[in-house]
């Protein structure tokens, strides 16, 4: 067998039955979720509960997708202020994780992996656990009701786990690159600045992404404590503030989250080579 033939290749005929069953079941049960809701929000209000069940819906329509614009009036501010509080948490995140990363890449240092395992312990925590002293601490700083409120625990948490990310990625940059630079003079804000920025920009990119999803998905528990001005409101709060007062109008109601969600998956539609690239690269030396 040649040495260029796949590996998928490799297997027997039933193994690689098998590796696609096994592939074909679990995108099932990733995927119908979101496919249900998807014919939910095409189906007439009057058949969402139709007997017998039909996978296409009859008189399927996107009516719901404009009628939901009445329904939630301040729509498009809440999918500002979602996308506004996971861009700016991006950014901060990634100001902070940069030169840590580094240092816990490069440096030796008293405390280093104590200090590594309690910001992984950080992630055993749910932050339902903290909300409490979370809200104590955003009332003294005076800070409630505003953006901040939800800015700030989003960093504290996604600091931890966006540390982990870089620093095994910067740590399979050669330290030859650093050290040939170093004896020419080079100080180490410029090594960082001109030798590891550029090469670390593949792992910097699946970082900004993750926490970029991780800022996005992880606002309600947030605003839901901290905040209850309407014009702070991100998505999760304003939907939840307008559907099911009385009754919950299914159809809008998807309809408005699959349109809420729609920033988050461009920003994977369009970079997911690099965050593709970026999890692969340094794998092999």
């Amino acid at each position: 067998m040649s040495k260029k033939t796949a590996m998928i290749n490799r297997y027997r005929w039933y193994e690689v039955i098998s590796i696609y069953a096994a592939i074909a079941v679990f995108l099932f049960f990733v995927l119908a979720p979101f496919v249900e809701g998807f014919l939910v929000s095409l189906k007439p209000l009057s058949r969402l509960f139709s007997s017998p069940y039909r996978f296409w819906p009859e008189h399927a329509s996107f009516d719901a997708y404009f009628t939901m614009w009445d329904s939630v009036p301040k729509f498009g501010l809440y999918v500002f202020n979602s996308i506004f509080i996971s861009t700016v948490v991006t950014v901060v995140v990634l100001i902070l994780v940069v030169p840590a990363a580094y240092a816990f890449a490069r440096f030796q240092f008293s405390g280093r992996g104590p200090l590594l395992g309690a910001f992984l312990a950080v992630n055993m925590f749910s932050g339902a656990v903290l909300l409490i002293p979370l809200f104590r601490l955003m009332r003294s700083l005076g800070i409630l009701n505003t953006y901040a409120a939800m800015i700030v625990p989003g960093v504290a948490f996604l600091i931890p786990t966006a540390i982990w990310l870089l620093r095994t990625y910067m740590m399979r940059i050669p330290k030859e690159l650093e050290e040939a630079a170093y004896v020419d003079g080079a100080s180490r804000l410029y090594i960082l600045r001109r030798i590891i920025l550029p090469l670390a920009m593949p792992g910097i990119t699946v970082v900004a992404i993750t926490t970029f999803i991780g800022a996005y998905a992880q606002q309600f528990i947030y605003a839901l404590t901290f905040n209850s001005k309407t014009e702070f409101m991100p998505l999760p709060i304003g939907l939840f503030a307008y559907f099911g007062r009385q009754e919950v109008i299914w159809n809008e109601l998807m309809a408005a989250s699959f349109v809420g969600i729609a920033p988050a998956m461009i920003v994977i539609f369009f970079l997911q080579r690099y965050l593709v690239s970026g999890l692969t690269a340094g794998a092999v030396k």
